[in-house]
């Protein structure tokens, strides 16, 4: 059967998608992986994947053609790392960055519709028989963060935020009122049925992967951390700003959108490590407690309505909660230090 063929919408079988890694692994090139303890001698085929995060939307300049409105930038942390690693004798041939700013989990294996009709096809086509590596992260977007966003925040519910994707849960709750609808009832149970959601799609991302690209290393970047433990942080504007980091989302939300976040990071590590073959999580929360959107001159993350370096027209675009560039850098720092440790296994 012809890889086109398998490159189906129809979710693999688990079965399936396992028995084609089992078979891969008896028969597929001898990967580089080297000798233990030394950089690979050859070029690792690589494939980076997936949303915002890995895309670096905010930072300027990036990709123009037929992707521009996925907002990638051209020195996004896969490019970063990718240089980074050069310099401590490990290449990485990059056969793809499909990394797109508004992508769900699913549109590993659908094709991406972007603003003014634009479309990408599937994140999985780039994977090749003979790519050894993958890297990306994915799960913000389908867990629905930017609705738990507007939410919380009249200013994100307005119309000139439209580029944020999605709309809040319940508009007919108040921004106001937010922690105790995602704490209760209808908003609880909306939490949970997210959860369980990314969860499952993200083991299907993962077994797709390693039945595309059998000998593949599959690495899950987590989301870094935006809340601070200590949200009184959170009431003063970073240097040079006026609004708050999260504008004019309530205090008493700020932990529950942390836990949130906490969240998304243990349903991450989890696919992780229970995925056949396993896969490597880069746990970007854990290590990221001083870098948040509310820690002034060290923050990583761009605030709310921050301006970013990117511009419509003389409008400038928010950072909506995404890394700066300290922040991309210590994306960077932590998938090549992930990298190198699996390449020198």
């Amino acid at each position: 059967m012809s890889s086109l063929m398998h490159k189906t919408n129809t979710p693999l079988p688990r079965r399936l998608a396992a028995a084609a890694i089992a078979l891969g692994s008896c028969l597929a090139l001898a990967g580089p992986t080297g000798s233990a303890g030394a950089a690979p001698a050859d070029p690792v085929p690589t494939v980076f994947f997936g949303d915002s995060y890995t895309a670096n939307f905010g930072i300027a300049p990036f990709q123009e053609g037929d992707r521009t409105l996925c907002f990638q930038a051209k020195e996004n942390y896969p490019a970063v790392a990718t240089r980074s690693l050069a310099g401590k004798g490990i290449t990485l041939d990059v056969q793809a960055d499909v990394s797109c700013g508004g992508a769900l989990i699913h549109h590993f294996w659908l094709e991406q519709e972007l603003p003014l009709g634009a479309k990408v096809p599937p994140q999985q086509e780039a994977l090749k028989y003979d790519t050894q590596l993958t890297v990306g992260s994915m799960g913000g977007n389908t867990l629905g963060f930017t609705r738990i966003l507007k939410q919380c925040s009249d200013k994100l519910r307005g119309p000139e935020h439209v580029l944020l994707p999605g709309a809040p849960v319940n508009a007919d709750e108040p921004a106001a009122k937010c922690a105790e609808f995602f704490e209760s009832g209808d908003g609880k149970k909306w939490l949970d049925d997210q959860f369980e959601q990314v969860g499952t799609e993200l083991e299907e991302v993962l077994e797709r992967i390693g039945y595309f690209s059998p000998d593949a290393k599959r690495v899950l970047v987590g989301y870094p951390r935006l809340v601070p433990e200590d949200t009184t942080k959170c009431l003063t504007p970073a240097p040079g700003q006026t609004e708050l980091p999260f504008a004019d989302v309530p205090q008493d939300a700020l932990p529950v959108l942390d836990q949130v976040q906490k969240r998304l990071n243990e349903v991450m590590k989890k696919a992780a490590a229970d995925i056949e073959g396993g896969a490597d999580f880069v746990d970007l929360y854990a290590s990221t407690g001083g870098n948040t959107a509310c820690d002034g001159a060290d923050r990583g993350i761009g605030g709310l309505l921050e301006d970013s370096q990117l511009a419509l027209g003389d409008y400038k675009l928010p950072w909506y909660a995404h890394p700066n560039e300290k922040g991309r850098d210590i994306q960077a720092e932590k998938a090549a230090a992930t990298v190198e440790q699996i390449l020198n296994r």
